[in-house]
């Protein structure tokens, strides 16, 4: 099997780009070595107050190798891929090297066709609750890149986790270091990274179950509330190691791929992992011995819109 080329890399890196990343910072690059393709972390890019273990950074870098996975096996040649290959590059995330050249399956078509069309919506969801076969192909996707997805379920274990959650979220918004840095990352005048305000939701309100980040200064409507009882998931992971969440970050891909192709809607809440008691409450709330990676909200919404993306000839790596 002859190596991959340049096409095949900027077609890894056209997926990879459309990963989420926390505040849109977009941490990766990607590079062709003797015809393997390797997706490299950006430490430029990590986030110095809310990611100093580099967790969020290890995460989105999991997710943009996910796409890339799925845009060369919809190419025909899918990856045969090794995470973190080499100790003596510790920004070095994945390589992926040309397997036996067979047509897409069906799943990889859906998944990759599902890449464009995902975008964190986060306005209130609609209240059709999520049919069952759905949250099964969800725990089924988190399971095919060796995590685990816990949906919560009854008013119980929803007003637990949204105790947690703000909890947590009250912590962040008392660092004034973190305030700053999210200040930095919000509402820019930059078409190629960051949170624009379109991509926000309202201002939160007291009696809302999830909290919400200040993306922006819009507020709701009078009379309208978040949806009373959401779909809420845990992903998470049997370990907490730098593979762990790279693995975590694949995971988090897949099924989020997976909720746009059964048409629903879906945002991230991280608050509750990035401080390590209300992680470590989480993790006791639901009597799992691995690890909370992040935490999701999935439901019926609009499609939400895409938030800025960098070039791709600023991820190539020369």
């Amino acid at each position: 099997m002859n190596g991959y080329d340049e096409s095949d890399l900027r077609r890894a890196a056209a997926a990879g780009i459309q990963a989420p990343s926390m505040h849109n910072t977009q941490p990766w690059t990607f590079r062709l070595r003797d015809g393997v393709i390797e997706v490299m972390a950006d430490p430029a890019r990590q986030l110095s107050v809310a990611d100093q273990s580099g967790w969020a950074l290890r995460l989105a870098c999991g997710a943009a190798t996910m796409n890339a996975r799925l845009a060369l096996a919809w190419a025909g040649t899918p990856a045969e891929v090794t995470l973190l290959p080499d100790t003596g590059q510790p920004d070095l995330i994945a390589r992926l090297a040309p397997g036996r050249h067979r047509p897409p399956t069906y799943l990889e078509r859906d998944l990759h066709a599902a890449i464009e069309r995902r975008h964190s919506n986060r306005e209130p969801f609609w209240p059709d609750p999520v049919p069952p076969d759905a949250r099964i192909r969800l725990i089924e996707a988190a399971r095919a890149e060796n995590a685990w997805l816990d949906l919560l379920v009854g008013m119980t274990a929803l007003t637990g986790f949204s105790e947690i959650a703000h909890s947590a979220d009250r912590v962040l918004r008392r660092d004034q270091r973190y305030q700053a840095e999210l200040i930095t990352w919000t509402d820019t005048a930059s078409a190629t990274d960051g949170m624009p305000a379109y991509a926000g939701a309202v201002i939160g309100e007291h009696q809302d179950l999830i909290p919400q980040r200040a993306f922006t200064d819009r507020r709701r409507a009078p009379g309208r509330d978040y949806e009373p009882e959401p779909l809420v998931a845990i992903l998470g992971t049997a370990g907490d190691t730098r593979l762990d969440q790279i693995q975590a970050g694949q995971a988090l891909q897949r099924v989020l791929l997976t909720v746009t192709d059964a048409g629903l809607a879906s945002s991230m809440i991280s608050q509750p992992i990035e401080v390590p008691a209300a992680r470590d409450q989480l993790r006791r709330s639901l009597g799992r011995t691995g690890f909370p990676q992040i935490a999701l909200r999935v439901g019926y919404g609009r499609p939400g819109r895409q938030s800025p993306r960098r070039p791709i000839t600023d991820v190539l790596n020369p």
